[in-house]
């Protein structure tokens, strides 16, 4: 079990637009640009193996991006390399953060020096929502894949703990920056869920038929 005070008080920050991680959760990514392999070789040198993801946040007056207050670390669990010398990396998620300060160096990739306070939470138990209506959430889920063409293992979803199933899809459906942010800090699972739903609805209200939800 991790616990806060083995999390490091200055971490490596990978900004990816539209990428989030939540605790408890797996994030599979590609890598292949020099800076984030050299992240990649310095993150496996130490003991927590952790690597920050991120969003950018475009800050008006100021030039390239700047990154949104809250990420979720995750530690770095498998890795493979390719033919070509990319990876193809697992993090696990371990717990949310609060971005203090950008840390200027010599290095290729970002740093921050973050603060683990307010998200104890992460590094708990799994979360519960006992308000969880899943019968009702499924079928709204059903008619949001289906508008969309999508296509999943839903014996898998109908089987996943619900921690895990609204985790799992406030990660992989295909909100908007802003909105992904908003379910990455969202206080609790219960939170969460709820703003699950209305972006769901709102997404099915956002189609051709108007009267999708009624």
């Amino acid at each position: 079990m991790t616990l806060k005070h083995d999390l490091p008080e200055i971490i490596p920050v990978f900004p990816l637009p539209g990428a989030v991680l939540l605790p408890r959760t797996r994030l599979p990514l590609h890598l292949f640009e020099p800076r984030y392999l050299a992240m990649l070789d310095d993150a496996l040198k130490t003991p927590e193996r952790v690597i920050g993801m991120i969003q950018p946040n475009r800050v008006p007056g100021r030039e390239g991006h700047g990154l949104y207050a809250i990420g979720c670390v995750g530690r770095v669990t498998q890795f493979s390399e390719t033919e070509d010398g990319r990876y193809m990396i697992t993090l696990a998620g371990l717990s949310r953060y609060r971005v203090i300060e950008e840390v200027e160096g010599f290095s290729p990739y970002r740093r921050a020096r973050v603060s683990w306070a307010g998200f104890e939470r992460d590094l708990g138990p799994v979360e519960t929502d006992p308000g969880f209506d899943r019968l009702r959430f499924m079928a709204l889920l059903a008619r949001y894949f289906e508008t969309r063409g999508l296509q999943t293992d839903w014996d898998s979803l109908k089987e996943a703990e619900d921690e895990l199933l609204i985790n799992s899809l406030s990660m992989l459906l295909g909100f908007d920056p802003e909105e992904k942010q908003a379910l990455l800090e969202a206080p609790s699972l219960r939170t969460r869920r709820e703003t699950l739903v209305t972006l769901i609805e709102y997404a099915l209200r956002g189609g051709d038929n108007e009267d999708i939800m009624q």
